[in-house]
């Protein structure tokens, strides 16, 4: 064949690796309210931008393929013009069931991104292991969880569900930094309901057992939740916005622009009973950026806040007790949510903001048999160790050991303030009035009355910021019609740190 016959031998055979499994299946893919590998790959990616490699991967009968593209497109492309690596499962080619080169194709790009320092996007949408290949599969696999491993804390790794997610392909998604999953047509689990009920008897439906809702709100697998595919990649690109390219990256700079409400608002979000709740988001809301606060595990543990936003343009992490829901205690779950972003932040430089209303760890046997000393100390570990800048703001209630692992002073927070309506000590006015005047309201002609009579007294003189500021545990108490300004000058100040940690291997965090 002379150059043009072959060229249009390459084409005709291009055309059929991206048509992966046909039409039929195509169609059938759509059916289920599933995009293709490749439609979800050009949503993802800026337009034309995408490049794929390790394209001819597979079968060397290239007049006879029997498997396109090996189940899995792998490439890079941009996300606003920044470089992105993804491997994006096929299932209309054997289910996108993982073999020996499938997992090989996904070990490349993995290689690539780390090489070249860019995010790493998994799209998984696959039946699980090859059975035919046997160990060769399952060796895959751990090629692929050794890489996500070493890249951890190199890259940002971020998974979406787009399809089942079995057995052990399921950890691959789970080392990595965020998952995402899509209402209705996302399951992980480790073993299928035919499993559960032949070995326990118990019958539960793949979306119970593990679909979207299941892994945002009961187990915390997941971080997000989408209501179908395009809202779900639309998310990703707009986490990856807020994400630094890798660990040695700086962060990129957007253009500042106010919040959406007047400074003023602040003055009316927390009541004046102490015992009131409100929503903490509001306060966020006042104070970054545009009021754009992209939140993570919103429907997790959600006595705790987290996200991401920017402030003067740049991306911070944000960390907050949420008093609508279980008056912001801190329990075993909300240990975990905190503790793992707040790893993830200082691994990629991003500094943390801590808004800080809380009036302690959730009492109970079931946080205490279910391990809360060792969750709780996972929060201790996680801020002790994080070097970024670290800025807390107490917005009312700091009781107990629950003020300090909201990333108090002896945390090493760098920066501390107090709004005028924070109440730091170590237990409640309540609480600490029962246990320090008990004679004395045992013995009162109107104990009830002598009680609250001591409580707004020991509130005066002990549970304020003016205590803790004396003793240096608190660097102003502040309007909070100023708490955007001084958090600016706080990340401008704080802008150069550098904190090395001792010389060791790696530490032992109680996990």
């Amino acid at each position: 064949m002379n150059i043009h016959e072959q060229l249009v031998a390459l084409n005709l055979l291009k055309e059929k690796i991206a048509s992966g499994g046909g039409q039929e299946k195509i169609n059938k893919q759509h059916s289920a309210k599933k995009l293709t590998a490749r439609e979800r790959i050009t949503l993802l990616f800026d337009s034309g931008s995408f490049n794929e490699t390790v394209v001819f991967a597979g079968d060397e009968n290239v007049d006879n393929l029997k498997a396109p593209g090996e189940g899995v497109v792998v490439g890079s492309g941009k996300i606003e013009g920044r470089i992105v690596f993804v491997y994006s499962q096929d299932f209309t080619v054997i289910g996108g069931s993982l073999g020996r080169i499938h997992a090989a194709k996904i070990c490349r790009i993995m290689d690539d991104a780390i090489k070249v320092g860019a995010p790493i996007v998994g799209l998984n949408d696959s039946g699980g292991a090859r059975i035919q290949e046997g160990v060769d599969a399952l060796n895959g696999f751990g090629e692929i969880f050794y890489r996500n491993t070493k890249a951890s804390g190199i890259i940002p790794q971020i998974s979406a569900i787009m399809g089942p997610c079995a057995g052990g392909a399921v950890y691959s998604p789970a080392i990595t930094d965020f998952i995402f999953m899509v209402r209705d047509t996302s399951q992980m689990f480790i073993t299928g309901p035919q499993v559960i009920k032949a070995v326990t008897g118990e019958e539960v439906s793949m979306e119970v057992l593990g679909g979207a809702m299941t892994h945002n709100q009961t187990s915390g697998v997941a971080h997000f939740l989408a209501d179908n595919e395009e809202e779900c990649i639309k998310s990703i690109r707009r986490l990856i916005a807020f994400l630094p390219q890798n660990n040695s990256d700086n962060l990129s700079c957007k253009e500042s622009i106010d919040p959406n409400v007047s400074k003023d608002e602040l003055l009316k979000i927390i009541p004046e009973n102490p015992h009131y709740p409100y929503n903490v988001k509001k306060i966020i809301l006042a104070i970054v950026d545009s009021g754009d606060f992209f939140e993570i595990q919103a429907n997790y543990a959600m006595n705790a806040v987290i996200g991401f936003a920017r402030i003067k343009g740049k991306s911070v992490g944000i960390v907050a007790n949420q008093p609508e829901y279980l008056a912001g205690c801190l329990d075993i779950n909300a240990s975990d949510k905190i503790a793992r972003f707040v790893r993830f932040c200082d691994s990629f430089n991003i500094p943390l903001i801590t808004l800080v209303d809380v009036p302690g760890f959730l009492p109970g046997t079931s946080q205490e048999y279910g391990g809360i000393i060792r969750h709780g100390a996972k929060m201790l570990y996680a801020y002790s160790e994080a070097t970024v800048p670290k800025i807390t703001v107490v917005l009312r209630k700091a009781y107990g050991g629950a003020y300090i692992a909201m990333c108090s002073r002896s945390l090493g927070a760098d920066m501390i303030f107090a709004w005028p309506t924070a109440e730091i000590a170590v237990m409640g006015p309540e609480g600490a009035v029962n246990i320090i005047y008990k004679k004395e309201i045992s013995q009162a002609d109107e104990p009830e009355e002598t009680r609250t009579r001591l409580t707004e007294e020991y509130r005066e003189k002990f549970a304020n910021p003016y205590v803790a500021s004396a003793h240096g545990y608190i660097d102003d108490v502040i309007d909070p019609r100023d708490t955007r300004d001084r958090i600016i000058n706080s990340l401008e100040i704080l802008r150069n740190k550098k904190e090395s940690l001792p010389n060791k291997k790696h530490g032992n965090i109680p996990l």
